[in-house]
C-alpha cells in the first residue's frame, strides 16, 4: 500500500513520491520494496533510528527542503550499503552523531545547512567515502574557531585540525592555572620576607629607644666588699 499522501509508481523499481505532502515526519509505513524515495519539501524535523531499516533495495532518498535538525546515529541502518543518492541539502542541520554516515556508500548532498564546524563534523566527512563531493559544498555557519564562520569546510580543515583544538586548549588552560599559582607563590613569598624585615626593624628600633641601665652606688660598694 502507498503510504498517505504519497504517490507510487512503478519504473525500475517501486517509486514512492511524497513530496509536498505536508508531512511532519517520516511514515513509517514505507513499503518494503521502495527504491526511490521523495521526502522532499515538507515538514519533516528528524531522522529516527533504524527508520529505513526494512527498506533493502532503497537506492536514491530525496529529505531536501525540509526543516531537518536531528539525524540519529543509527538513521541510516539497513540502507547505507544499498544508497547510491541521499539528498539532505536545504535543511537545518547543525551538526550529526559522528556515526550517522557510517558504511555509507551513497553520493551524499549536504550543501545549504547551516552547519557548526569542530572535531565531529571533520569525522562525519572523514568517514565518508572518498568519492563524495559532501564537503566541497559544506559551509561553516559556524565554528569553534571564530574565524572559519562563514568559510567553506575543507578551508577551515586545512587551517587547522579540528580534533586537537580541545587538547591545544586543555593545555593553555594548565599552563595559565600554573602560572597563576607560581605567581601567587611568589607573591606570599616576597609578602612574608618583607613582613619579617619590618617587624625586625620595628622591634631593632624599640631596643634601641629603650634607656640604658646605670649603675646604684651601693651596688658598687657591694662589689669593692666582696673582692
Amino acid at each position: 500500500m502507498c503510504p498517505k499522501g504519497c504517490l507510487c509508481s512503478h519504473y525500475g523499481g517501486l517509486n514512492v513520491s511524497c513530496s509536498n505532502a505536508n508531512l511532519k515526519e517520516i511514515p513509517r509505513d514505507l513499503p518494503p520494496e521502495t527504491v526511490l524515495l521523495y521526502l522532499d519539501s515538507n515538514q519533516i524535523t528528524s531522522i529516527p533510528n533504524e527508520i529505513f531499516k526494512d527498506l533493502h533495495q532503497l537506492r536514491v532518498l530525496n529529505l531536501s527542503k525540509n526543516g531537518i535538525e536531528f539525524i540519529d546515529e543509527h538513521a541510516f541502518k539497513g540502507v547505507a550499503e544499498t544508497l547510491q543518492t541521499l539528498d539532505l541539502s536545504d535543511n537545518r542541520i547543525q551538526s550529526v552523531h559522528k556515526n550517522a554516515f557510517n558504511n555509507l556508500k551513497a553520493r551524499a548532498r549536504i550543501a545549504n545547512n547551516p552547519w557548526h564546524c569542530d572535531c565531529t563534523l571533520q569525522q562525519v566527512l572523514r568517514s565518508m567515502a572518498v568519492n563524495h563531493e559532501t564537503a566541497n559544498n559544506v559551509i561553516c555557519k559556524t565554528s569553534v574557531l571564530d574565524e572559519h564562520a562563514g568559510r567553506p569546510f575543507l578551508n577551515a580543515a586545512s587551517d587547522a585540525d579540528l580534533c586537537n583544538l580541545p587538547k591545544k586548549t586543555t593545555d593553555y588552560a594548565m599552563l595559565v592555572t600554573m602560572f597563576g599559582w607560581f605567581t601567587m607563590v611568589i607573591s606570599y613569598v616576597v609578602y612574608y620576607v618583607r613582613q619579617n624585615q619590618e617587624d625586625a626593624r620595628r622591634h631593632l628600633e624599640y631596643l634601641k629607644s629603650l634607656p640604658s641601665r646605670q649603675k646604684k652606688p651601693d651596688e658598687a660598694d657591694d662589689i669593692s666588699t666582696v673582692v
